[in-house]
């Protein structure tokens, strides 16, 4: 029985529920993050105890009504109330069954996305230009916020490169699969002749790391202040108040541009490499048993090419899971779930599969 199991979560999440209202956990504002981070990590499986137990007692009762009630036709009524029932205790422990998955503990994280042109040149630019716009519209339908953080641009206006955070819940969980080469396949405006190109534009999605486990020595810093620019050259400010960080130990630079002050484009730069550095000694950590990984869906490896878009024959499809759509236009315009939302069965499938050791 899963009862047992998630009530103590549920036990968990109502622990955690009284201590972040108390006025000296609140005091302690690291404290206080840490606690309703693991609460709301909580949530969904608390939730899911009290519909369950709900639902089992249902059973018990109907069953006990079944084997009291006499008139033929009202314990009819009651078994096929019950059968109804039964199926819908085990959609929930099969739901539940995900819940208790080992979880990625950025999941309910911001994220730092960064966009670079690869191979194809001008086209591969104006390509990264239209996923910038995909990612940023797909924010506004999960009512996201987005904030641009440094852009580098084409004379055509494309993008050779640019950062921007994503805020809002589960950001992480929902755009991690995004890491990876993205290849597109269209006849480019520039094309006289109307061949197909092939051009790629790589993705790279990273949790915000608020709290790290290492120290970033002063020392192995270098800061560079420049003035910053906005689109199409236009100045932001008169000052030098943009920051280029370089952590010289392994060659890490974050460039921020975004705020008007010198002083939070260090701050936020700081946080940006946080997640850079994190992410860097995680792949580290993982690269000795990653070839052996049984799949690489979320591995948020951008050397993988991930994803095609055939405008040609209007079809969007990731290789990973050998999933395609067929609806570019919406696609672009931020219509991604469906996708994300099969990326994530594919992975949770996996979970489970590894969990039985199949």
């Amino acid at each position: 029985m899963f009862i047992e199991t998630t009530k103590k979560f549920k036990e968990r999440y109502d622990e955690l529920t009284d201590l972040i209202m108390k006025p000296e956990i609140i005091a302690d504002n690291k404290e206080w993050k840490k606690l309703v981070k693991e609460r709301s990590g909580l949530e969904e499986i608390a939730n899911s105890h009290v519909e369950y137990e709900k639902a089992l007692l249902d059973k018990k009762g109907m069953e006990e009504t079944i084997a009291t009630e006499t008139d033929p036709e009202m314990k009819k009524f009651f078994e096929e109330e019950l059968y109804e029932l039964n199926g819908k205790i085990s959609q929930m422990e099969e739901e539940i069954k995900i819940l208790l998955l080992p979880k990625d503990e950025n999941d309910s994280s911001n994220v730092i996305m960064e966009i670079r042109a690869a191979a194809g040149g001008e086209e591969s630019a104006l390509f990264g230009v239209e996923l910038l716009n995909m990612y940023r519209r797909y924010a506004e339908r999960q009512r996201w916020q987005v904030e641009m953080i440094d852009i580098s641009e084409t004379e055509l206006g494309g993008i050779k490169e640019c950062t921007f955070m994503i805020k809002g819940k589960n950001v992480y969980k929902n755009l991690k699969f995004e890491s990876g080469v993205h290849r597109v396949q269209r006849v480019p405006e520039t094309e006289s002749q109307g061949r197909v190109h092939t051009s790629t534009t790589t993705v790279a999605v990273l949790p915000e790391m608020e709290e790290v486990d290492f120290e970033i020595q002063e020392k192995d810093l270098r800061i560079d202040t420049y003035r910053a620019s906005g689109a199409g050259g236009q100045h932001v400010n008169k000052t030098d108040s943009a920051i280029r960080m370089t952590h010289i130990p392994t060659g890490i630079v974050v460039c921020c541009q975004d705020e008007r002050s010198q002083l939070k484009n260090r701050e936020r730069a700081m946080n940006i490499m946080k997640s850079k550095l994190h992410d860097f000694y995680q792949n580290q950590i993982t690269s000795e048993y990653k070839e052996n990984r049984r799949s690489q869906i979320g591995s948020g490896d951008r050397s993988e090419r991930i994803r095609t878009y055939n405008f040609p024959q209007g079809r969007i499809t990731d290789h990973r899971i050998n999933f395609s759509m067929y609806s570019m236009s919406s696609f672009l315009d931020g219509d991604i779930q469906e996708m994300i939302d099969e990326l994530l069965r594919a992975d949770q499938k996996l979970k489970l599969e590894e969990a039985s050791g199949k």
